[in-house]
């Protein structure tokens, strides 16, 4: 498991290729840290902002400039996915919108991409890898529940798009890791800004046996986006 934890690393620290290849990777992204490690990776990252809704056009314009005969796109939201299979449609290139719905989904997922393949081969492969993840996250709560559950600034945790715990973030945390992360070997985490608790706290949260693989995200919204495998 630690040699498996350190080739992933050095894959996600690479130098991200300038030579064009016969398939590239456009992504969605929002956070220094997740575009700076998208970016490492070789993929042309469209910027989603705060909210992660880029417009078709600048994905499209993403398309056009990727070093690739053929482009898959990541859209790393629910919200983009159409967005993107527009801009796939509108593109002169041959484009495959594998239809990422997290951040973490997209960024561990594509260690499955190889620039060599055809767009569908790697479509193919990385969507394969994305269906054997298990995603998890936990944010600040934006408001007060309406049936009382927590409060604006308590921590919401949820195992794939449901919530599973919610108040103090250590506590909402593990119950999150307990919810998504049982059985698995890997957890990766992207740490947002503003989270409110360090490498050693997530460490303590998480299942017996379980590695974690940390990363400074940066993003917005979200304190802790985890994916499991």
């Amino acid at each position: 498991m630690y040699e498996q934890v350190a080739d992933r690393t050095a894959r996600l620290q690479g130098a991200p290729s300038t030579e064009r290849a016969t398939c590239a990777v456009v992504v969605v992204a929002s956070g220094p840290g997740v575009v700076r490690l998208f970016s490492e990776m070789g993929t042309l990252v469209v910027d989603g902002g705060p909210t992660m809704n880029p417009s078709t056009y600048e994905l499209l314009a993403g398309i056009h400039a990727a070093l690739g005969d053929e482009v898959i796109v990541l859209p790393n939201s629910p919200n983009v996915i159409m967005a993107a299979e527009r801009a796939a449609e509108l593109s002169e290139k041959p484009v495959r919108v594998v239809s990422t719905r997290a951040q973490q989904e997209g960024l561990t997922a594509l260690l499955a991409f190889d620039p060599n393949r055809s767009a569908a081969e790697n479509a193919e492969a990385v969507a394969d890898a994305a269906r054997a993840l298990r995603l998890g996250a936990v944010a600040e709560s934006a408001r007060e529940d309406p049936q009382g559950r927590f409060s604006l600034g308590d921590a919401d945790g949820y195992a794939g798009d449901e919530l599973v715990a919610f108040g103090d973030p250590q506590e909402t945390l593990r119950a999150t890791l307990a919810a998504m992360a049982q059985g698995a070997e890997l957890v990766t985490c992207l740490e947002g800004a503003g989270a409110p608790l360090g490498r050693e706290a997530l460490e303590a949260a998480l299942p017996a046996g379980v590695e974690l693989e940390l990363h400074n995200g940066g993003q917005p919204a979200w304190w802790w986006l985890l994916c499991a495998e």
